[in-house]
């Protein structure tokens, strides 16, 4: 497992936004997300994959704990959440 730590992760409304866009790039079959920690963890070792996942997360508003957190990744998190709030199964 490859571990992520992000920026902006909330709550579950985030966490479902952020599974829903990650499992659709190929090559990421396994997705756990732990709120208390702020990581994505996801089941490749694949360079190529990892670097795509971290540029998905950056365009949700999730950018990597070690990247800039600009007002832009902030408004995309709140909107990220807000849709992930209202598309969950919870």
């Amino acid at each position: 497992m490859t571990v992520i730590e992000i920026l902006n992760l909330k709550c579950g409304g985030c966490a479902n936004t952020i599974k829903k866009g990650i499992v659709t790039i190929e090559g990421v079959n396994e997705i756990l997300i732990n709120l208390n920690t702020s990581e994505v963890s996801i089941d490749t070792t694949d360079e190529l994959v990892i670097q795509l996942v971290k540029e998905k997360l950056s365009s949700l508003g999730y950018p990597e704990a070690s990247d800039a957190n600009t007002v832009l990744h902030k408004a995309k998190s709140f909107v990220s959440c807000a849709t992930g709030r209202m598309t969950s199964k919870e």
